[in-house]
């Protein structure tokens, strides 16, 4: 495990240079393709999963609508990469090993995921407990969330009140036993 450890630290280390000179959207997906997630651009219905085969064009041309983590080695350190982000709509982190609530909470306090992020799915992520679902609470205009088979979720009631107060408008679907 120490090698596949050191080795998702360095697929998670940001390159600020990198986001300066191709921009924020170029980035972000050269990042989430290296750690084995997927992204979907606005106005296209295929997912992007080949690093090699990353659009090229004028900058800005492929802005990230969507994010599919499954399986994906994303973890905090990488988490810089989404911050310049203004298009995502959609995230789905599942069987993320490396998510956690530090994760969710550093997710929610993105300024523009605060403004564009409509569906968030959580499946799987052992890592996540009630703590890292409540920081979600930040995600005002937050349409929809899934969470299922999160070991880590203890007080469900409470954890789902809270969101429902928090986000009236949010619906939620629990399948946590």
């Amino acid at each position: 495990r120490p090698f596949w450890g050191w080795l998702n630290a360095v697929f998670n280390k940001v390159d600020y240079e990198r986001i300066e000179a191709v921009g924020p959207d170029r980035a972000a997906s050269e990042w989430l393709l290296r750690c084995g997630a997927l992204v979907r651009y606005q106005g296209y219905q295929k997912w992007q999963k080949d690093y090699n085969g990353l659009p090229t064009g004028p900058l800005g041309k492929y802005k990230i609508e969507a994010i599919n983590a499954t399986e994906s080695c994303i973890m905090y350190r990488g988490f810089d990469y989404l911050d310049g982000l203004e298009h995502v709509t959609e995230i789905k982190l599942q069987k993320c090993i490396y998510i956690q609530d530090a994760c969710l909470q550093r997710l929610s306090e993105t300024k523009n995921l605060q403004k564009s992020l409509l569906q968030l799915r959580i499946i799987s992520c052992g890592n996540v407990t009630d703590k890292g679902i409540i920081a979600l609470h930040r995600l005002t205009n937050l349409e929809y969330l899934y969470l299922s088979d999160l070991p880590g979720i203890r007080e469900k009631e409470t954890t789902v009140r809270v969101l429902q107060q928090a986000l009236p408008n949010l619906e939620l679907e629990l399948d946590l036993e």
